[in-house]
């Protein structure tokens, strides 16, 4: 089975490689099969959960690393 990992970029999203099920708060499933994804980290994208690029334009800022 292939390997999943998140990555998350500096000042940026989170980027998911690898099989992945997304499910929504009412249980919708997305269709993702075979994808990169990239999942809004700033909270102003207007297609959440995934990243639109809107944090380049408002000036989001992390470069969080995996502790422990």
């Amino acid at each position: 089975m292939a390997e999943t990992t998140i990555t998350p970029l500096d000042d940026g999203p989170y980027l998911v490689k690898g099989p992945v099920k997304l499910v929504d708060a009412a249980g919708n499933e997305f269709r993702l099969e075979g994808k990169t994804i990239a999942l809004c980290r700033c909270g102003n994208s207007s297609t959440k959960p995934f990243c639109d690029g809107t944090h380049v334009n408002v000036g989001f800022k992390s470069k969080d690393r995996a502790a422990g």
